[in-house]
């Protein structure tokens, strides 16, 4: 395991500094969270927008999971991509569709919202928001003002997590295999 810039606390006092900030005990054993608390205003602020987003999210499950994986892909986090492989297989989504996410456009099977999801997630990537056109798919798709907002947030969460984990060199957890299914990273 390499050393991120930051380094990590150990476990035991990642623990001890999420129970004095409120953090979930299994969140604080991950690596970036090892080291966002070592700041744990921030770290708590993280935590809480990852609960909402993952735990008591509107935006439907397969959609968040996909743009998730998409950012890590086209972003280059390895993190992100082999942390959300098992969360997106896990919640249903077929491996093929995780995969699929690499060339989004080339794929056929998606649905209207996976494409306008997709659509507005590489957006945000390559341009900083989202366009017309692709917001007029998004919001046909995505009827509430409330999907919307966490359509939003997720693209920008996730995003700046990549970044985080990239800048900070932020390593996998102990024994977790990089790029699953077969390696391939970008």
């Amino acid at each position: 395991m390499r050393e991120p810039r930051i380094a990590m606390l150990p476990i035991d006092d990642a623990i001890a500094a999420a129970k004095e900030v409120g953090v979930n005990e299994y969140i604080a054993k991950l690596s970036i969270f090892r080291v966002l608390l070592r700041h744990p205003r921030i770290a708590k602020q993280v935590h809480d927008l990852l609960v909402a987003l993952l735990f008591d999210a509107k935006l439907d499950t397969r959609l968040r999971e996909l743009l998730i994986m998409r950012i890590g892909w086209a972003t280059g986090s390895v993190y992100e991509w082999t942390q959300h492989w098992r969360v997106a297989l896990d919640l249903g989504v077929p491996e093929a569709d995780v995969l699929a996410v690499r060339d989004w456009k080339a794929h056929t099977g998606w649905s209207d919202a996976d494409r306008a999801v997709l659509a507005a997630t590489d957006d945000i990537l390559n341009d900083g928001a989202i366009s017309a056109q692709s917001w007029a798919a998004c919001t046909a798709v995505l009827p509430t003002v409330e999907e919307q907002l966490e359509l939003v947030a997720a693209i920008g969460n996730w995003s700046m997590i990549s970044r985080v984990l990239r800048s900070l060199e932020i390593p996998l957890e102990d024994g977790v295999a990089p790029w699953p299914p077969e390696g391939r990273a970008p």
